[in-house]
């Protein structure tokens, strides 16, 4: 009776302090937030989170668990990055706007008609560049970095006045921006107007003509209905802006090697199931097949494109030069020469 006493108090105490089995694999619980559904066919984080928890949970056999918290549950994306960094949530998919606050060079990202293609995009992140920032991410935060995703594909430009092919086409146009100089500086290159709307006042502010216009990328422009107060879209692809991937370092460096191995894997095959879903998307009739039924769609040609570079990027490099000196500059030409490296391979 004794002895059973005994190990009853034992195991309490172990219960209470989790030095039980249960207790240690709990302490792989992996939060991951993200900002959209967790619907693995209606959006890239919801594909990327699926696929991650699948690949952690069953490469593991259940030694670390996640739990995904999706449309922003745990707070807006720049409360979440401080607390992946405080260790309250082990992981995040933030956005460029929102992962700012507490790595504000990522702005150099914002330089305009960059890339010649998506898949040039892949390669710029998922090459020496993507591994710079990404170590420069890592010594200025205190964040792992598991890898970049595509949070939609290329910007392109709608409007309800006329069709835009050239930059004169731009001129006085409202364009809405998000609120970040480098955004604002290239709408006013164009020769267009920049307004700064918060999201949740955009199709109203589109609908009254407070704006003419707005940019983001083709699935975003069909989620949220632009189509129905847009008429035309410039397949303008002047900007990339991947989400950007975090874990917890102390959570990280207390997963063994094997869990260390497995988790990049599954965030690897996560991003990659994240970009090719924004593909699909793009193609479908949730994409730019139901948004050429009520819109006139244009592709600028390369000599189009190579006038809108010509007129934008001055402007941007201007600002990105002045808001981080030195340091943001060498950043910018290390992303441009990967730009071109990929470009010629």
């Amino acid at each position: 009776m004794k002895r059973s006493a005994t190990r009853i108090a034992a195991l309490a105490l172990a219960a209470a302090l989790g030095l039980g089995a249960a207790g240690a694999q709990a302490q792989k619980v992996i939060k991951l937030h993200h900002l959209n559904n967790d619907d693995p066919y209606d959006n890239a984080t919801g594909a990327m989170a699926q696929v991650f928890k699948t690949l952690v949970e069953a490469g593991t056999n259940g030694a670390v668990t996640v739990q995904t918290f999706p449309n922003g549950q745990l707070g807006k994306d720049a409360e979440v990055v401080s607390q992946v960094r405080a260790g309250v949530v082990q992981s995040g998919i933030h956005s460029v706007g929102g992962f700012a606050s507490a790595y504000p060079l990522i702005g150099i990202l914002d330089m305009p008609f960059a890339f010649p293609h998506i898949s040039v995009a892949y390669k710029v992140f998922d090459g020496p560049f993507g591994k710079k920032l990404a170590a420069d991410i890592e010594a200025k935060t205190g964040l792992k970095v598991l890898g970049f995703g595509d949070s939609g594909g290329f910007f392109v430009f709608t409007n309800s006045k006329r069709p835009v092919k050239t930059v004169e086409d731009m001129k006085g146009l409202k364009i809405r921006t998000m609120g970040l100089d480098t955004h604002k500086a290239l709408v006013a290159a164009l020769g267009a107007q920049p307004v700064a709307i918060a999201w949740s006042e955009v199709y109203t502010a589109l609908q009254t003509g407070v704006a003419d216009g707005q940019m983001n990328p083709v699935p975003i422009v069909s989620f949220a209905n632009f189509d129905e107060v847009q008429k035309y879209l410039t397949l303008s692809n002047h900007l990339f802006t991947p989400y950007v991937w975090t874990m917890n370092r102390d959570f990280w460096d207390s997963l063994t090697a094997e869990e260390q191995q497995q988790v990049q894997w599954a965030a690897d095959a996560a991003i990659v199931a994240g970009r090719g879903l924004n593909r699909i998307i793009e193609a479908s009739d949730r994409g730019l097949p139901k948004l050429a039924e009520k819109m006139e769609i244009y592709a600028p040609s390369a000599a189009e494109r190579e006038a809108f570079r010509k007129a934008a990027q001055p402007a941007v490099r201007k600002v990105i030069v002045e808001r981080f000196g030195a340091e943001g500059e060498e950043m910018l030409n290390a992303f441009l020469a990967a730009i071109d490296e990929a470009s010629a391979n």
